[in-house]
């Protein structure tokens, strides 16, 4: 018996059962055709795409919602879990197949040193979703350009991705992951920039996948948010958290306190007070991996800080492909996403690379930040 949400290895007969939100399976003296008809809580991520698309509400507010536009989701976001898949693969592999290190000096448009798995995941994510014909460009970390996908009738959507986000810690197995967000495209089959040049409370659906302990993909097409483990026996995503909800209130803070000396008077003033005059003092967690950092901060509570400062006034995470959709289902758990001015899901792209500076976690814990920043930018007008 293995614990925590892994499945046990029994030879011949066995059936999935759930156990406090995690499976594993029993002996049974049913065969593997009676699986489907006795565990109606196995949800594979397959599956949960073709029901969960046929009452996206973020489809349904644009109109009458097609069958031919839930099959195209229900393709891209299947190419993008084969990706996972894939590129999991090789983070398991990574010092076995030479994957570890640099690529050979290479960086990418914002001058950052490129891993191995950088360009590998690149490539994967950008083959996977052009060969989908679901896609009529993308946005991806690696390239300075949008990639205009091949031509298709059947090309519906935007993607946008950070094909391995935290990889500079991938050499030290720190965990780290594929974010990415879905949008329409404005016109079928054709390409244009301005389609992702807009508020991303527009996206269709977003996710991550975070490569660590075990495989998670966490996913919202517009409702609610959920989790799904990647059972290596199967090669199959299976559903392990139905129903994520980020807890109002959390104890934790998560940002680089190495930067502190840059930070302005909201930030100082947040962190002092949490630190300082809390009745019991929050705790710092700080990974450097945004998508470990979030993952913890969805199921935990408490607030992932990477604010603007003097020496970064727009921070360092980039707009269109980590704070939006981050910011996108952590709002769809009951989280909040903040700049410290504005809510993310508000503000405008106005390029494909900018950066934006960002604060999300539990609704309270972020409202509190936002106050911090509003009597800083007071105390400073008064001077």
């Amino acid at each position: 018996r293995h614990g925590g949400g892994a499945f046990d290895t029994l030879p011949g007969r066995a059936r999935v059962s759930w156990i406090g939100g995690a499976m594993r399976r029993i002996a049974s003296s049913h065969s593997i055709e009676d699986i489907g008809e006795d565990l109606d809580s196995f949800v594979t991520l397959s599956s949960f795409i073709l029901t969960a698309t046929e009452a996206c509400p973020s489809l349904a507010a644009k109109g009458h919602i097609k069958k031919e536009e839930e099959t195209d989701l229900c393709i891209l976001l299947q190419s993008i879990a084969t990706s996972c898949k894939y590129i999991q693969n090789c983070v398991r592999k990574l010092g076995l197949a030479n994957l570890s290190g640099k690529n050979g000096g290479t960086t990418n448009v914002q001058g950052e040193q490129q891993m191995k798995l950088d360009v590998i995941a690149h490539d994967v994510f950008t083959r996977g979703l052009d060969e989908s014909k679901r896609c009529t460009m993308l946005i991806s970390e690696e390239e300075e350009e949008a990639i205009m996908c091949t031509s298709s009738p059947n090309g519906r959507y935007v993607c946008v991705f950070d094909p391995l986000d935290g990889s500079s810690n991938i050499d030290c197995c720190v965990s780290v992951g594929s974010i990415f967000g879905v949008y329409r495209a404005g016109a079928l089959g054709k390409g244009d920039v301005d389609d992702v040049l807009r508020p991303g409370k527009d996206m269709v659906a977003a996710g991550y996948c975070m490569y660590g302990s075990a495989c998670t993909m966490v996913l919202t097409v517009g409702g609610n948010v959920r989790g799904f483990t990647l059972d290596p026996s199967l090669g199959e995503f299976v559903l392990t958290h139905p129903k994520i909800k980020c807890p109002p209130s959390g104890a934790t803070y998560s940002v680089n306190e190495g930067n502190s000396r840059y930070w302005g008077g909201g930030m100082r003033r947040y962190v002092d007070h949490v630190k300082y005059h809390k009745e019991k003092p929050h705790a710092l967690r700080y990974i450097g991996s945004m998508v470990a950092d979030v993952h913890r901060t969805l199921l935990y509570g408490g607030t992932f800080s990477y604010p603007g400062d003097s020496k970064s006034p727009n921070g360092k995470l980039r707009l269109l492909y980590e704070c939006f959709p981050m910011a996108y289902i952590m709002e769809r758990a009951g989280g909040a996403a903040s700049d410290g001015t504005q809510r993310i899901l508000d503000v405008c792209c106005t390029g494909i690379h900018q950066r934006h500076p960002i604060h999300m976690g539990s609704e309270e814990d972020v409202e509190e930040i936002d106050r911090f920043y509003q009597e800083a930018a007071a105390d400073e007008d008064a001077r």
